[in-house]
């Protein structure tokens, strides 16, 4: 059979795809030890279900049922900690479905947008649930893995900043596809100068500027592309002085969701661990892009992209006036920028470790407050990541 549905959450089904020929006994076994119940089949693609009827002249075909539109989802905040375990394995099953569809498009086959969309909708879910937690674990690549995870995390990001820009939830998911695929066009650059941890000729870097053109020509050969995804893959690398590529676009002459992946693609990457160096903190990065927003970013974009993730986003370290060091666990939903929560591990004046305490600095009668960011190698703290992942330190 072809299985044009399985009903359910993506993330409950063994499969990355949305769609595909059912033909392997294992998966029929994988879907029936699964929570799917019901799926919807296409039989002008593969078999029907069987009939125990006796043969009958030929008839005109009923109508297949079609499934009904499914009401607006409400998506209700959660707690970092609630969800945490939920985004850690949409994370790793996306990293999974990104790696498949991309060496596909590598060897020449067509995005299934279909794929791409379901993928999209599970992190946008995410991200309305708790933004901090798919969002801090997508910045915990490993050199590896970082072309597939940085467009999981770009996907994230631009679903982030669509609702804090105020987009309706049709743009949001345009512009989270978009994200996913920005950066396909990396699959024709080839690996030993994507991973090169030098600094790359100028012949390697002319065929590393290619790979927009070369991902917008791969989505025009798929079906169901938006406009949007072609525009911000062919674009995300343009500035809004003109000095970026392929086209040196200027000012207005770039979209609005060009200018949003713009923002997402350089955060996320100058926050990653790269072949060629470490990330940055996020606090740390915010500050760097602050610095190049004006030639390089919208800033209007750039500052609703800071409110969308905070001024001290998961996973910054800072120092508090009570001379405790701590990380940032989570964003005030509705409160200050300047209060988040926040999980103290370090005596400054003692210099040692303590007790690890989770401070709300919105909440009532808390005095301290967030003094500076640090530097963890300044402090010779390591693997501190583990103070806001909780019981996904480590994350498959």
């Amino acid at each position: 059979m072809f299985v044009q549905e399985l009903c359910g959450s993506w993330i409950d089904t063994p499969f990355w795809k949305k769609s595909f020929l059912l033909s392997d006994p294992n998966d029929i076994k994988e879907i029936q030890k699964s929570k799917i119940r019901e799926a919807w089949i296409d039989v002008s693609k593969g078999l029907d279900v069987l009939s125990a009827q006796p043969a009958a002249p030929a008839v005109e075909p009923a109508p297949q049922p079609q499934p009904s539109t499914p009401a607006p989802r409400v998506i209700e905040s959660v707690s970092m900690d609630d969800e945490l375990g939920r985004a850690s394995l949409i994370v790793n099953k996306s990293k999974q479905a990104v790696y498949s569809m991309f060496s596909e498009a590598r060897m020449g086959k067509a995005v299934d947008m279909g794929d791409a969309q379901a993928l999209v909708e599970e992190i946008s879910d995410s991200v309305m649930r708790n933004p901090g937690a798919l969002i801090g674990l997508a910045r915990l690549k490993t050199k590896d893995d970082y072309t597939y995870m940085h467009s999981v995390a770009v996907c994230a990001l631009m679903v982030a900043l669509s609702k804090q820009l105020g987009l309706n939830d049709e743009q949001t998911r345009e512009a989270g596809v978009a994200g996913l695929l920005h950066d396909i066009g990396k699959m024709m650059v080839p690996g030993d100068i994507l991973n090169k941890p030098g600094k790359l000729t100028d012949e390697e870097f002319i065929s590393v500027k290619e790979h927009p053109a070369a991902g917008h020509k791969m989505l025009l050969d798929a079906q169901g592309v938006s406009a949007i995804s072609l525009d911000v893959c062919l674009h995300h690398h343009e500035k809004m002085d003109g000095t970026g590529y392929p086209d040196r676009l200027k000012g207005d002459e770039i979209s609005l969701y060009a200018r949003m992946g713009a923002v997402c693609d350089v955060y996320d990457a100058i926050t990653s661990n790269r072949p060629y160096k470490q990330g940055w903190c996020p606090a740390e990065s915010l500050r760097k892009m602050a610095e190049w927003s004006k030639g390089h970013f919208d800033e209007k974009v750039f500052q609703a992209f800071v409110k969308s993730i905070g001024i001290y986003p998961v996973g910054t370290l800072v120092r508090l006036e009570s001379g405790r060091l701590g990380v940032v666990v989570e964003q005030q939903v509705g409160k200050s920028l300047l209060m988040p929560k926040v999980r103290v591990f370090f005596s400054i004046k003692s210099m040692g470790y303590i007790a690890p305490e989770l401070l709300d600095l919105a909440g009532p009668g808390l005095q301290d407050k967030i003094a500076n960011r640090e530097d963890a190698s300044k402090w010779g703290l390591k693997d501190i990541d583990r103070y806001w992942l909780g019981d996904q330190a480590t994350p498959s």
